[in-house]
């Protein structure tokens, strides 16, 4: 007990022995004490020297705590004391360490502060790092250590599973990849870090955030693991739980968790937008009317917010991702809610501009959410659009830089791949359309480009500049644009005013003497005239422009004005690749001379190729969003760089070729052209014809959709047919019946009989008239379009067997017409016998009393058969209807035969092989039957010779006797 007493702090007798050997005695009473109590209070004073004595704990108790891991595991206590020491060894943290000493170490003042009398250097600082780094390895040697320490996170005891979670956290950021690759092979060692975010202490559940930012860090492996555990609708009720916006460090812990997971990872971005977890970021952003008295907490909180936003839109994504991102961001009013931001007021400048650079990338090629862009209005009086505000800021100079560039790039990404938005801001600029009441893009883009403020002109001739991006359009209507300078001068073109800022030696060119100025307006010159002949003929028709291109290129000028001698010899070069030759003095030919006597093609080049050699060049070319550490250096823009590198090969080639050489491309153009002109026809010819065949189909379907009907009423009239046929024979025996001269009563009585029967006989053979008649009008309308069908598709084979199939179908049916016409022929043969016969009959009729009456009745009756007769035998024409099927039949019953064959010829050749092995058989007992004779032969040699031989006769005859004798001794 002095000894615990001596290591808790009490007061010992003797000399006090050294921290060394006090932590040196402490691991033998943990290693070989039996009792368990004992070893608690070891771990327990270990634990109390871990943070003053780190090394000596570190390199002499790390074993031993290990095993007490291993073996206690029914005491949660001694694991708590366990894991709080390792912690403390492994814990790199430098306020967890100075906890302690730090009163001791800063007094305080008479103000109330603390004052730092001594604060640990950088290479303290660097010792201790070193020093957890050292242990987290020792630690992390054995991956069995850390599987441990996962399944004690099993463990629901708070003393257990709190210092688990820090401890693990510790080694995550001491040797995290080491500690990642241990936690992705263990058997559900990501599910159980996940079950942390269920744990109902919040403490717990804190840490386990933390915990979980480290563990994702730079992984996609256990990135996807841990988001299809759930970890998207957990974190998200967590930041709603906590308040979202207003919550406190918790929801920012959620959000820097959530970017983890989708930053650069489209698995789980797809997820992300799959599971509908975009719509629950939309009430993140409902802000309310009063914005003053944003806290620290909420700043932050947003602005993660707004970042998770951009992960999911960014212009590194695929295209395809971003857009269907994009599409759901604005059905569920996100961007909606984005703009509100964007208009508001009292919103802080920091959350304003990652605001602004949020919409700039939800609208970034989508045309649908940059229409909605275009629409919106800014809350003033009177309503201004959106875009011209955000103009206002970018050109004025007492704006933040962060904020300016923020702009530029919303308007950058507003008129990206969005012709009509180009059209709409140059129409601003155009004489018809200015408006003198109003402000207007085009007004603040042009004062912006004039003004003195040189990172307004680059800004404007920047923002300009994406007005005629891949827009030729654009580039022509912009020539038409003329600037009133002064009072009493005529106007000036808009392209004349910018080579005048360029070239001119008064007061405009000692604004625009600077660098910036004029590096904007040279990348807005060559964006300009680029694949614009027209642009191109009225900047050389200025005749001091290439003069002034040619003296910058020559000059031999300092680190500042390189940039500007590349931009010069760009454009110059734009002005001959894309030369017409309309201008005589300043055609390819003359241009290249003048190159080559002024400047040299080998300097030329050189100048041309110091754009992409510049140090802010590569990191423009990064990214489309302009991201400059300051003013200075803001020189180049995104696409700018694609025209530069996509136009230095091709002037290089164009500065060094020949006039033989352009010739012979010339005429390989002019080839070029006639053969993709040959194409396009060819393309139309194919087009017309699809349309064509297109119809034709149609045409099928519905004339098969006829054939299909027409089928049906004629299966529907056979069985009318038989009916008919039924009451006919019905009415021929009763006929016959009436032809005896004794019968002159039933006659009567069958008469009387037979009015209900043929006045539905009747109505019946009306119906079947009209239907015949139906059918003679489809046939003809077939026969019409069969005609249409052979004139108009001569050359396609494919619909010409189409036809050719209903052509076969009507010839079917005009047989069956014929046919059909047979039966009525024989239908009448049989009405003049049946008059016949009721003409033999008719003068004991007459010799009656009501021999009048009969009479008439015969004759309506022979009437009604006869129309009775003439539509059944039409109905007998459609019976021939199954002929077709017949016809179906029988090719089905070819078919059959020629299997028949088939099977009959593989019959043949199975007989023949039969045959042959039968022929081989026969061989064989031929040679046996030869064997048989040599070997008789051979015994009745020895025979003669005097040797014994036994013959199978002889050997047969024994064994018989044998059986025999066997047989006698069994029946006795």
């Amino acid at each position: 007990m002095n000894f615990f007493r001596g290591v808790m702090g009490g007061q010992a007798a003797g000399p006090q022995p050294s921290g060394a050997e006090t932590i040196h005695k402490l691991c033998d009473r943990v290693a070989s004490s039996t009792l368990l109590e004992d070893r608690r209070d070891a771990v327990r004073a270990l634990k109390s020297l871990s943070k003053k004595y780190r090394m000596e704990v570190g390199t002499q108790a790390m074993d031993h705590l290990i095993n007490i891991l291993q073996t206690d595991r029914s005491d949660s206590e001694i694991l708590g004391y366990a894991l709080d020491t390792l912690y403390n060894i492994l814990c790199n943290d430098e306020e967890e360490e100075q906890d302690e000493s730090e009163d001791a170490v800063t007094p305080i003042s008479a103000s109330g502060k603390h004052k730092n009398v001594s604060m640990p250097d950088e290479t303290a600082q660097k010792q201790s790092d070193d020093l957890g780094a050292q242990f987290t390895e020792q630690f992390v040697q054995d991956p069995e250590h850390v599987t441990l320490l996962l399944s004690l996170l099993e463990e629901f005891d708070f003393h257990v599973r709190w210092p688990g979670v820090k401890l693990l956290t510790a080694l995550l950021k001491n040797q995290g990849v080491q500690v990642q690759g241990i936690i992705l092979v263990s058997p559900m060692g990501v599910s159980r870090l996940m079950d942390l975010l269920a744990d109902s202490r919040e403490v717990i559940r804190n840490d386990g955030l933390l915990l979980l930012q480290q563990l994702t860090k730079s992984n996609a492996a256990i990135q996807k693991i841990v988001a299809f555990e759930n970890a998207f609708e957990r974190l998200l009720d967590i930041i709603t739980e906590e308040g979202s916006s207003d919550g406190g460090i918790v929801v920012e812990d959620c959000l820097l968790l959530l970017l983890n997971l989708l930053r650069n990872n489209s698995s789980n971005q797809n997820f992300f937008k799959e599971g509908s977890y975009i719509q629950r970021m939309k009430p993140w952003f409902e802000i309310g009317d009063d914005n003053s008295g944003w806290s620290a907490q909420k700043v932050t909180n947003l602005h993660l917010m707004l970042q998770l936003v951009r992960v999911m839109v960014s212009p590194v994504n695929s295209p395809g991702a971003t857009a269907s991102c994009q599409k759901s961001m604005y059905q569920c009013g996100l961007l909606q809610q984005l703009c509100t931001i964007l208009m508001a007021t009292g919103v802080p400048a920091d959350i304003l501009t990652e605001t602004i650079n949020t919409v700039s990338e939800v609208i970034r090629g989508s045309q649908v959410n940059q229409d909605y862009f275009a629409s919106v209005n800014a809350p003033s009086n009177p309503p201004r659009p959106a875009i011209v505000v955000l103009l206002m800021s970018m050109v004025n100079e007492r704006q933040p830089f962060v904020l300016r560039c923020a702009v530029l790039y919303c308007f950058q990404c507003f008129l990206y791949k969005n012709q009509k938005g180009q059209g709409e801001i140059v129409a601003t600029l155009l004489p018809s359309t200015i408006d003198a009441n109003s402000i207007s893009a085009g007004q603040l883009l042009c004062g912006g480009l004039f003004s003195a403020d040189s990172l307004s002109n680059w800004c404007a001739a920047v923002a300009l500049a994406h007005s005629l991006q891949d827009n030729l359009t654009q580039k022509e209507q912009l020539l038409r644009v003329q600037l009133a300078t002064s009072l009493g001068k005529p106007p000036v073109s808009l392209l004349q005013q910018c080579t005048n800022i360029l070239s001119q030696g008064d007061k405009i060119v000692r604004r625009g003497s600077k660098v910036q100025t004029r590096v904007g307006l040279l990348m807005l010159l060559c964006t300009w005239i680029n694949n614009c002949p027209i642009a191109v003929t009225h900047f050389l028709h200025n005749q001091e422009n290439v003069p002034f291109l040619t003296a910058q290129i020559s000059e031999n000028l300092g680190e500042d004005e390189r940039l500007v001698q590349g931009l010069c010899a760009l454009l110059l070069g734009i002005c001959i690749y894309y030369n017409d030759n309309s201008l005589e003095n300043y055609t390819k030919e003359k241009l290249k001379q003048l190159i080559e006597k002024r400047i040299g093609k080998e300097n030329f080049v050189e100048k041309l190729g110091f754009i992409t050699k510049h140090e802010l060049y590569s990191r423009a070319a990064q990214k489309p969003q302009p991201v400059f550490p300051s003013p200075e250096q803001m020189l180049f823009d995104h696409e700018f760089t694609k025209l530069v590198k996509e136009l230095e090969g091709v002037i290089t080639k164009a500065v060094h070729k020949s006039s033989e050489e352009e010739k012979k491309e010339e005429e390989v153009k002019k080839t070029l052209e006639q053969h993709d002109n040959i194409v396009t026809q060819y393309k139309d010819l194919i087009r017309e014809q699809d349309i064509q065949i297109q119809e034709l189909k149609e045409q099928v379907a519905t004339m098969s959709s006829q054939n299909e009907q027409m089928q049906t009423t004629v299966t529907q009239q056979l069985s009318q047919i038989q009916q008919h046929k039924d009451q006919y024979n019905i009415l021929k025996l009763k006929i016959g019946k009436e032809s005896q001269p004794n019968s002159q009563g039933d006659v009567s009585q069958v008469n009387g009989l037979q009015t209900e029967e043929l006045s539905q006989l009747r109505e019946e053979v009306e119906e079947l008239r009209k239907q015949h008649a139906l059918l003679q009008t489809q046939l003809g309308d077939k026969d019409t379009l069969i005609d249409t069908l052979k004139s108009e598709t001569p050359e396609s084979s494919a619909e010409g067997s189409d036809n050719t199939e209903l052509l076969k179908e009507l010839e079917a049916l005009r047989s069956q017409v014929q046919s059909q016409s047979a039966e009525i022929n024989q239908m009448k043969t049989e009405r003049q016998e049946l008059l016949t016969r009721a003409e033999a009959g008719s003068p004991d009729a007459v010799s009656s009393s009501d021999g009048s009456l009969d009479a008439a009745k015969m004759a309506e009756l022979e009437s009604r058969l006869a129309a009775q007769s003439t539509e059944t035998e039409r109905l007998k024409e459609e019976v021939k209807s199954l002929s077709e099927s017949r016809a179906e039949l029988e090719q089905q019953l070819a078919s059959a035969t020629s299997t028949v064959a088939i099977l009959q010829t593989e019959k043949a050749k199975l007989q023949t092989e039969v045959q042959e092995s039968k022929k081989e058989q026969d061989d064989l007992l031929m040679l046996l039957a030869d064997q048989d004779q040599k070997i008789h032969t051979l015994k009745q040699k020895l025979k003669d010779l005097g040797e014994t031989v036994d013959d199978e006769d002889d050997l047969d005859g024994r064994d018989h006797t044998d059986d025999d004798y066997e047989e006698d001794e069994d029946e006795d």
